[in-house]
């Protein structure tokens, strides 16, 4: 393999339907070559390898992963479409520094985003979807339970990002993955504080239960004040 195990996450894209229970290795075998060098260099980004304003050397991170230039640079031109890197003309990938307002704002969106795809998610999801999602958290919970964060942390993520894809609306869809993408940083470095883990990982059970039993009112309320209070946890970090 020329880079890392991609088990270290679990489920690094959004668009890709939850793996069923069983062996990991049917997670990848559904990823292609650019899902998982996009996955490894979130992953470098969100644990701080590299910084915001960084510039990415290419050829040393081609030498890194073990791959030719040309996916690289596909990846690294998919990662700036999210909005995660800026390709500056005669410098190549800089790693984009967001300021506090802008995390705060693109927080703000989601805090509207996500109460909204869980209502759509309880109206318009078969029985079989929401079980996928329940499926992804008790591999997160499993994951806390090991304390590795980051693979906690993407099955976090990708619980959030199938929630908003059961809505089947794709403008909602489109617009979560982006802010997503480009607070992944923050959010991760403001996962460090076991107290405020566990608090998550509460409001977590919480979410799954109202999804499971379909209400849609309490779930929408939860996501809302899930994502405000993830404020508090990662604003010290921007």
């Amino acid at each position: 393999m020329p880079f890392p195990d991609p088990t270290v996450n679990d489920f690094p894209d959004a668009d890709q339907d939850a793996a069923p229970a069983g062996p990991r290795r049917f997670v990848i075998e559904r990823q292609t070559l650019h899902d998982r060098i996009v996955a490894r260099i979130r992953d470098m980004i969100a644990q701080g390898e590299f910084e915001p304003g960084a510039r990415i050397h290419e050829v040393r991170l081609g030498e890194v992963l073990e791959i030719s230039r040309t996916p690289l640079r596909e990846a690294l031109k998919y990662l700036a479409s999210e909005g995660l890197l800026e390709l500056v003309p005669h410098r190549g990938a800089i790693v984009r520094k967001l300021t506090r307002k802008d995390a705060h704002d693109m927080l703000s969106v989601l805090a509207v985003l996500e109460p909204l795809a869980g209502q759509l998610a309880c109206d318009r999801a078969s029985d079989a979807q929401i079980a996928e999602v329940k499926t992804i958290h008790d591999r997160m919970v499993a994951h806390f339970e090991l304390n590795e964060r980051l693979q906690y942390f993407n099955a976090n993520q990708a619980i959030h990002s199938h929630i908003v894809k059961l809505s089947d609306n794709q403008t909602l869809i489109a617009t979560h993955r982006s802010l997503q993408s480009q607070l992944k940083r923050v959010r991760f470095m403001g996962s460090d504080n076991p107290a405020e883990w566990q608090e998550a990982l509460a409001e977590h059970e919480a979410i799954i239960a109202h999804l499971c039993a379909r209400r849609k009112d309490e779930l929408s309320d939860i996501l809302r004040r899930h994502i405000e209070n993830s404020w508090d946890r990662f604003k010290s970090h921007v």
